[in-house]
């Protein structure tokens, strides 16, 4: 006899809020619970496969689904517990946030605080406090002690000239020119996993071995046409000023007769010789250099992200040639449903934020694709 399955409706909305939940990767282990059990059970599963798929006993199937089912998504909420809340001292919080805006003593041998070491710490200044209620102290302020994020100033002396140049380029094009954004990315691996990979399943995501054989690798070299989104590609052994050159004048044969503007970063390639006595003969192509450690000004690097997320890191390439032939797949399908990346930060503001580590962004937050 077939299992009983009892059937929760899922509004369009909920269900994209639901697997919103599901895939925080910060999101509390309960939310996530919460989610799995009502999105499965919109799917028909029974609620003892339900159970075991999600790893928790059946009775709590049965809460969220009727709970989600009475209320919607506000059922899916803790209930407000019984009792008044326990009051903190503010001069216990306060210490709390003092101590962990500073450093471990040398005592402690850590770089940072964590919260059971700071309770350790306040015990022995004879303020016991519960590692738990710093962990909420520091919930509620938005500070994370075990997070860091790393920064890099420009030391180029010409930064703000080379900004206003690349930024005034993708705001303000010359007329019947072609903006391009060439780089290369090099060392792209062909690697393919020591076991088949174990497709997406309800409440599992595709699945693969850690380890994996490397066949080698290929220098991906790329121009994005801003205007359109179109990319032209090669891929080559090497990545010298021999292959660079050669992928300008590919470029150049994809664009007759049009004026060129290539934005590139200052790789030592980029500035061979040999490539400044081709773009003498060939004044039609202009070349415009990002600062020194400012190759996120370089649109194309949001196209190696994408196709890096889209069609590379959960590859399995036996060959080098099966990792080209993916790389061309997926820029002729790319090719066929491009869109303009439109620029959309002045240059004043990205200057700003390009000399400031407290404001300091990536490309991605002066862009958008259309």
């Amino acid at each position: 006899m077939a299992a009983h399955v009892r059937l929760v409706q899922v509004p369009e909305g909920d269900r994209r809020e639901l697997t919103r939940r599901v895939r925080d990767k910060g999101a509390p282990a309960r939310v996530v619970e919460r989610a799995r059990i009502v999105l499965l059970a919109a799917d028909e599963v029974p609620g003892k496969q339900i159970a075991t798929w999600v790893g928790c006993v059946e009775p709590t199937v049965v809460t969220w689904r009727r709970r989600y089912a009475e209320s919607g998504l506000a059922g899916l909420a803790d209930l407000p517990r019984p009792g008044k809340p326990a009051q903190l001292p503010e001069a216990l919080r306060d210490r709390v946030l003092e101590l962990t805006l500073t450093d471990p003593p040398d005592q402690f041998g850590a770089t940072h605080w964590s919260s059971r070491l700071l309770a350790t710490a306040l015990a022995g200044e004879g303020t016991p406090i519960a590692h738990t209620t710093i962990a909420r102290i520091w919930h509620r302020f938005g500070i994370q002690p075990w997070r860091s994020e790393t920064f890099k100033f420009s030391t180029d002396p010409e930064l703000e000239v080379k900004i206003r140049d690349v930024v005034g380029l993708y705001l303000h094009p010359p007329e019947k020119a072609v903006v391009l954004c060439v780089d290369e990315k090099p060392q792209t691996q062909a690697l393919e996993r020591t076991a088949p990979v174990l497709p997406v399943r309800p409440g599992h995501p595709e699945r693969q071995t850690f380890d994996y054989v490397r066949h080698g690798t290929t220098t991906l070299f790329a121009a994005l046409e801003v205007a359109t989104g179109k990319v032209t590609e090669a891929c080559t052994d090497r990545h010298r000023h021999q292959e660079f050159l050669a992928f300008l004048k590919q470029v150049a044969a994809a664009y007759p007769r049009r004026e060129l503007h290539v934005v590139v970063d200052n790789l030592a390639t980029h500035k061979h010789p040999a490539v400044r006595a081709w773009l003498d003969r060939h004044p039609r192509v202009q070349l415009h250099f990002t600062p020194t450690s400012g190759s996120w000004l370089n649109l194309v690097e949001a196209f190696f992200s994408i196709i890096t997320r889209q069609a590379l890191r959960r590859g399995n390439f036996p060959t080098v040639a099966d990792l080209i032939a993916a790389i061309e797949r997926f820029i002729t399908a790319w090719n066929d449903r491009c869109r303009p990346f439109t620029w959309t930060k002045d240059p004043d503001t990205v200057i700003a934020k390009a000399t400031d580590p407290r404001r300091r962004k990536t490309s991605s937050a002066f862009v958008t694709e259309h």
